[in-house]
């Protein structure tokens, strides 16, 4: 299926590999990328096969240029001195979530322009009690999502919790106290992120692939690039790809099922609160 190989040479994949063998990323990688996808953007006009697949081409190749120009454009204006004098963990987190924040409201205007309806991207609230089809090795028959929902949101967090501050550093009792100044900032991040990689890494991905190489596929494809994408994150390395690939398989199945995008939006929010509390608190840190 050539959906795959194409998400595998564009995701974090090759970069995972040049920085892990050689230690550095050479700078026309990120150009390969582009410069794959817009080939594939033409061929798809005159190969058939990759005529279903152009849609979603085209939002991958937003997707890397939106990135790229908003990380440009924020850096040309030294977007950071806007939080000098914030905590180091404001600063940090926040740079990162403007960025992504603004990359994604690029994404919701392009899938708008593309699709018109924000249904057929999932940007709906959906239908919260919608029936769960099983989870394989988990559950043949599993509950509405209205119940389903809550149970895996509270299941991934307190996996999460488990990690953090059982595999983590251990913080000082005296730690907790001296973030609660921090704690509005650790839910605004959480819900600006969730939002943001739904909105980049799911959603648009779910809506112009399910047609194209089936639900089952498109889930499962996307919920991998989400994984790889998680390399350097909390926790890092082939244990955090799997951990992000767990939950990004059920976020993406919640979206399906419930054809929009609350669901997988509270179980996300749920899940990076308890990441950006343990980064707040010192526990873990992005890449290790």
């Amino acid at each position: 299926m050539i959906a795959w190989p194409i998400m595998l040479l564009v995701s974090l994949l090759p970069d995972i590999l040049f920085q892990e063998l050689t230690g550095s990323l050479p700078i026309w990688l990120f150009w390969a990328k582009i410069a794959l996808l817009a080939a594939a953007i033409l061929v798809s006009f005159a190969w058939k096969p990759l005529a279903s697949l152009r849609l979603f081409l085209s939002v991958v190749l937003t997707l890397h240029l939106l990135e790229w120009g908003t990380d440009w454009l924020l850096n040309a204006i030294h977007y950071q001195n806007w939080l000098s004098g914030a905590h180091s963990f404001i600063q940090d987190v926040g740079s990162v979530q403007i960025a992504r924040m603004i990359a994604a409201l690029g994404m919701v205007l392009l899938m708008l322009l593309l699709l018109g309806n924000p249904k057929r991207f999932f940007l709906v609230k959906g239908n919260l009690s919608a029936k769960a089809e099983p989870i394989p090795l988990l559950l043949t028959r599993p509950p509405s999502w209205r119940l389903l929902g809550p149970a895996i949101a509270g299941a991934m967090s307190l996996g999460l919790i488990v990690f953090v501050f059982f595999l983590g550093r251990t913080p000082s009792l005296s730690g907790f106290s001296r973030i609660l100044p921090l704690l509005p900032f650790v839910l605004l991040f959480a819900v600006i992120n969730a939002f943001g990689e739904e909105m980049l890494y799911r959603a648009p991905w779910l809506a112009t692939l399910e047609t194209s190489i089936g639900p089952s596929q498109a889930l499962l494809l996307t919920a991998v690039y989400f994984g790889i994408a998680h390399y350097y994150g909390v926790p890092d390395g082939i244990l955090g790809c799997v951990m992000a690939f767990i939950p990004g398989w059920l976020m993406g199945k919640a979206m399906l099922e419930t054809r929009g995008f609350l669901w997988p939006w509270i179980i996300h929010v749920s899940m990076d609160t308890v990441i950006f509390f343990a980064i707040a608190l010192g526990s873990v840190t992005p890449g290790g």
